[in-house]
């Protein structure tokens, strides 16, 4: 039975997409380069900031990639909630959620700094049972501790708790911690190529598509 909801939140809970690219294409400006089609860097979004400025810089030194990612952060964090929003279905599927009486939390990789003014903004902060950031454990996905920090927190175990993400970290940290996966096939990575988990893992094309995980597991 699955007693509580984790989310992944770039690519899975946030459409950050349009902010995160603007981002990555202020800083090619600020280079004297063109700025890309948002298609071409879409993928890239869930592999955080320098996983971003790898796709959409030239190649560089460590110490280089180092002062664009800083210069990134910067400018992100003013700008992390102009044009981001929650993908189509997320908000029902939360009151959902709350209708029903599960609880949810948030596994990102983000920073906390980054996270909490996002989740502030968009009336998540209060609403989630966990928020779990990649500054706040020692850590980050595609370990399970954020994941077993989150089922603590939320206090479930987490055979009873679903991960749901759209990057194989998410996935990876879900199973090696112990809970049920759905990998999120509205999201921003391209599933081909990712880790060979289809069996084992749900796929769903809407947020809604979990409420109908739920149903199923219950009458399991």
């Amino acid at each position: 039975m699955i007693k509580a909801v984790l989310f992944d939140l770039d690519g899975t809970l946030l459409d950050s997409a349009p902010d995160l690219i603007g981002t990555l294409n202020h800083l090619r400006t600020s280079h004297g380069l063109q700025t890309m089609p948002a298609e071409e860097l879409r993928h890239f979004v869930s592999r955080g900031a320098v996983g971003l400025i790898k796709a959409g810089m030239p190649p560089c030194d460590n110490e280089t990639l180092a002062s664009r990612r800083q210069a990134f952060i910067e400018h992100y964090q003013d700008n992390s909630y102009i044009h981001s929003r929650p993908f189509d279905g997320i908000e029902q599927l939360l009151s959902d959620l709350a209708r029903r009486g599960i609880p949810w939390g948030i596994v990102t990789n983000k920073s906390e700094a980054l996270s909490l003014p996002i989740l502030e903004k968009a009336g998540w902060l209060s609403a989630a049972s966990a928020v779990v950031c990649g500054d706040t454990v020692t850590a980050t996905k595609p370990c399970p501790e954020p994941v077993l920090a989150a089922c603590e927190k939320i206090g479930v175990k987490p055979f009873n708790a679903l991960m749901v993400g759209d990057d194989r970290r998410d996935i990876e940290a879900g199973r090696s911690a112990g809970c049920r996966t759905a990998f999120a096939l509205y999201g921003y990575v391209d599933f081909q190529g990712q880790c060979c988990f289809t069996e084992q893992t749900e796929m769903i094309r809407a947020p809604s598509e979990i409420l109908g995980l739920l149903e199923s597991a219950s009458a399991a």
